[in-house]
């Protein structure tokens, strides 16, 4: 059955296809495991076991009202995990899904996991504090959540534009981005508030700080969910063992508008040893594992 045991026993879907090494999928907030269609099929054809799941509260997964801290989902995702036996992991995480990534690595260990790709993650803080003054003011995010809340299907109507970056020439049709918003509305109003609080409001600078396995990230330059500047150049800047790929004119939903770029890299990234050579990296020099990543910069 495509259903494991989360955390307090909470039932959640999950898919799994292909054979080889394993890539677990981690959603984004109010999407579910169907928004990585368009890399796991092209991916599990490629000789990568592909595996997804449906967050709590989300897509077939229990509805339940509790359970949106990183703490729990990140359990979740250990459960998944567990479940399947899988070891030698490369966490492949969108939106929110990248802090329930880096908590489940400072919570669970490294012990299934080898590598991690954040793709316009919201790491590590979005929200302004004393100490993290370049950040958004926590009213931009509590007036977005009213104005949500009033009427879902009409914001989420109203932001799709801006989640695909089609003013910069990013081609989706009609019908996929009408696919989209219904996974988005797929969840419950309760998972809808909850997870974009932890995602906006849980810091993890330290937690990605200490990563001990190459990290690929992958970023849009015109992310207005996640801002370039507080999210993936930040990252590049923390994490000490990783690969910076910034996309030009690439917003939130790059999983989408440039999927074959995400896809190639991501190949790359789970079937390539890493350079040891010396390149130049966004990464300080000396980690503990020796390895440095090349920065690129990718047209559309």
């Amino acid at each position: 059955m495509p259903y494991f045991e989360g955390s307090g026993g909470t039932s959640l879907f999950h898919t799994d296809w292909g054979q080889g090494k394993p890539v677990v999928f981690v959603a984004g907030a109010w999407l579910s495991s169907a928004m990585w269609e368009f890399q796991m099929l092209p991916l599990s054809e490629r000789g990568l076991r592909c595996v997804a799941f449906d967050k709590r509260g989300h897509g077939r997964s229990d509805w339940v009202g509790h359970g949106y801290d990183y703490d729990t989902l990140a359990d979740d995702l250990a459960a998944l995990l567990d479940h399947l036996g899988l070891r030698d992991v490369t966490l492949v995480a969108h939106s929110m899904g990248g802090g329930e990534v880096i908590r489940y690595l400072s919570r669970h260990g490294y012990g299934r996991v080898s590598r991690v790709a954040l793709i316009g993650a919201t790491a590590p803080l979005l929200v302004r504090t004393a100490d993290n003054p370049d950040g958004l003011d926590r009213n931009v995010f509590d007036l977005s959540t009213a104005d949500r809340t009033r009427d879902r299907p009409r914001w989420m109507a109203q932001n799709s534009q801006a989640f695909f970056a089609t003013h910069l020439g990013n081609t989706i049709s009609t019908e996929l981005m009408e696919w989209t918003l219904r996974q988005c509305l797929d969840c419950s109003a309760k998972a809808a508030v909850e997870v974009i609080r932890t995602g906006c409001c849980t810091d993890l600078r330290k937690e990605a700080a200490a990563l001990q396995v190459p990290t690929l990230i992958i970023h849009g330059d015109a992310d207005a969910s996640a801002p370039l500047a507080l999210c993936g150049k930040r990252l590049s800047r923390l994490v000490p063992d990783n690969r910076y790929k910034e996309y030009a004119h690439a917003g939130h939903g790059l999983f989408i508008t440039h999927a074959e770029q995400v896809n190639q890299d991501l190949l790359d990234f789970v079937t390539d040893t890493p350079d040891t050579t010396g390149t130049t990296s966004t990464s300080p020099a000396g980690t503990a594992s020796g390895r440095r990543w090349t920065e690129t910069r990718l047209a559309s």
